[in-house]
């Protein structure tokens, strides 16, 4: 069931909507519907001159994220990505063209990344505690024994046969640092052809995508970048026109274990929790990208992410300090 936008979880959107707005807006119906998958709410917000079609290009674009939901969740036994860490290490798995074209996209951040994003982190994820729980602290052992089924470099795809192998039994897909961005982006996709120019699309808060701008700021869709250690506080503020942020913080999801914290966001490279960022936030032209790349450049910090800054990409980074100094770079 629909319901109201959500303003919070990983950054806040700050729509700044009222009552006297310019008259281009009076000229424009806004259309807002939200729903949930993938463990968190979807929302959309439209303008347009029809209502009708308004709504019906909202429902198809939540329809659209339950469609990738079905196909990348971890959580649902039907999935197809259930399927391939079930069976991939036994044999090689078929997958469609769009399954086959992720999984290829994934291992290419993965290289280019260094190893810092890696889509076979879920053997982490649950050794951790962060797999359906908010943490819990494993022994060093059992850490060093997860470890052996991490590493992108044991998944094998064969583009003939469109398929994807394991070369090591217990080796296991995580989707948690990619899905949402991907979904946002072909609900994008699905609005886009049944002719909306103006929408702000969220996944949970933490990846959005602003398409044109709305009625009322040629800027586009503001929205602000939550401070690490204060929910209620603004650390940045940006406008999305075409263009997507994402946001990865050391506040989503964490434990406290023998007076230290312990977030979420794992280093594939150790086996631990990364250490020295309290978030950061990509802004980059599709909502994959800026999903993908907040965790590298979370993981090895402000310095690489500096030298390893990609093309129309701007990156906010705030590190965990007591200061807690956060800026663009």
């Amino acid at each position: 069931m629909a319901r109201p936008l959500v303003a919070w979880l990983g950054i806040a959107i700050g729509l700044g909507f009222c009552a006297c707005v310019t008259s281009r807006a009076t000229e424009f119906i806004r259309v807002e519907k939200a729903d949930e998958a993938m463990g968190t709410t979807f929302s959309v917000v439209l303008y347009g001159a029809g209502r009708a079609q308004l709504e019906d290009a909202a429902a198809a674009a939540l329809d659209e994220a339950h469609r990738v939901d079905q196909m990348l969740s971890n959580y649902l036994s039907t999935s197809v990505w259930n399927d391939v860490n079930r069976f991939a290490a036994l044999q090689p798995v078929k997958v469609s063209s769009e399954f086959f074209q992720l999984l290829s996209a994934c291992l290419d951040y993965s290289l280019a990344s260094d190893g810092t994003f890696d889509i076979t982190v879920g053997p982490l994820m649950k050794v951790w505690g962060f797999y359906k729980g908010e943490g819990s602290l494993p022994r060093k052992a059992q850490i060093a024994q997860v470890l052996k089924q991490v590493g992108y470099r044991h998944v094998h795809l064969d583009r003939p046969s469109q398929s994807v192998r394991f070369d090591l039994p217990g080796v296991e897909l995580d989707p948690g640092g990619v899905g949402k961005g991907y979904a946002v982006d072909r609900m994008v996709d699905v609005l886009r052809r049944r002719g909306v120019r103006f929408a702000l699309v969220s996944a949970g808060g933490s990846s959005i995508y602003g398409m044109g701008a709305p009625p009322d700021d040629p800027n586009g869709w503001r929205v602000t970048v939550r401070a690490p250690q204060d929910a209620h506080r603004a650390a940045a503020e940006v406008f999305l026109k075409d263009m997507s942020l994402s946001t990865s913080g050391s506040y989503e999801k964490f434990f406290w274990a023998k007076g230290r914290r312990y977030a979420h966001i794992m280093d594939p490279r150790t086996g631990y929790p990364a250490r020295g960022t309290a978030s950061v936030s990509v802004l980059a032209p599709r909502t994959i990208d800026s999903e993908v790349w907040a965790k590298p450049y979370f993981i090895r910090g402000r310095g690489w992410t500096t030298v390893h800054r990609l093309k129309d990409f701007r990156v906010f980074f705030c590190e965990d300090t007591a200061q807690q100094t956060c800026n663009w770079i």
